[in-house]
């Protein structure tokens, strides 16, 4: 029987999963008649040697080649060894690279894989902002154990702000307020220092945040919530709480977010 009887396939060869190449030709076959067609899909190729027994194999049938490889010694060798035995091919990849690489006028990275990276990248941004929602102002302490960072300060020192910025940056963020009323969660005090950052704020610019806080919400500005005795109780008690654990501590007042998140940032990453 002539190769050309023979049942086609289509072989995606892809330096990554290959997810690409197969919509392509899924999308291709649907304008033919694709049950009689088969395809067999080989990824992670990234050498000589495995896309060479992919060509070879490819060669025994009635097949054609369709592949995403960024690396242009890949490329060429799939159209160089594969024209040598009359293996039709489909660059999918290839074009729009170099159609990209005139409209930037820069080279591309030529990194397999790099959109998988990044796709796994935007998921772990996403699933740090709902860990920082899900614990945010102290609403399940059993997530402090699994937190990357704690951030606790009385109320109105950035906290949530903080806890959503990092989150962006891909840590797994907790925040506890802290009350003199309200004993800490046992679970604050079972993780290491080292994950937990104290956050303080100058007395008269933090009774200013709350009196404004206190107006925009319809409240009389001189109510205890902002009164110097009371913010004083507050934060004399978070410095101790904050002495008892051994933690870091940063000073928040007039600090953009931007600024101490940077600052807890090098700090975690030990500079």
């Amino acid at each position: 029987m002539s190769a050309a009887s023979r049942k086609p396939v289509v072989y995606i060869v892809s330096d990554s999963i290959g997810e690409t190449a197969e919509f392509v030709v899924k999308a291709v076959a649907s304008q033919f008649d694709s049950e009689d067609m088969e395809v067999r899909r080989v990824p992670f190729v990234s050498d000589a040697a495995k896309l060479m027994e992919v060509i070879e194999e490819a060669a025994q049938s009635n097949s054609m080649i369709a592949y995403t490889l960024v690396l242009p010694e890949l490329r060429r060798l799939v159209e160089q060894e594969a024209a040598k035995r009359n293996i039709p091919t489909a660059d999918i990849m290839g074009p729009a690279l170099d159609a990209f690489a005139r409209i930037m006028n820069k080279e591309p990275y030529l990194e397999p894989g790099r959109v998988r990276r990044l796709d796994e990248d935007y998921f772990r941004r996403m699933a740090a902002v709902e860990f920082a929602v899900k614990y945010d102002d102290g609403k399940d302490p059993r997530g402090l154990r699994h937190a990357d960072l704690v951030l606790i300060g009385v109320s109105r020192t950035s906290k949530t702000p903080l806890s959503m910025y990092l989150a962006h940056r891909r840590l797994l963020v907790a925040n506890l307020p802290l009350i003199p009323e309200v004993e800490p969660p046992e679970e604050l005090f079972w993780i290491s220092p080292e994950k937990i950052v104290g956050l303080m704020i100058d007395p008269e610019l933090l009774r200013a945040i709350r009196q404004e806080r206190l107006n925009s919400l319809g409240f009389d500005r001189q109510a205890n919530y902002a009164s110097m005795e009371r913010i004083k109780l507050e934060l004399d008690y978070a410095r101790r709480i904050m002495d008892r654990i051994g933690c870091a501590v940063f000073d928040v007042s007039n600090k953009a977010v931007e600024e101490v998140a940077n600052q807890i940032v090098q700090m975690i990453k030990g500079g």
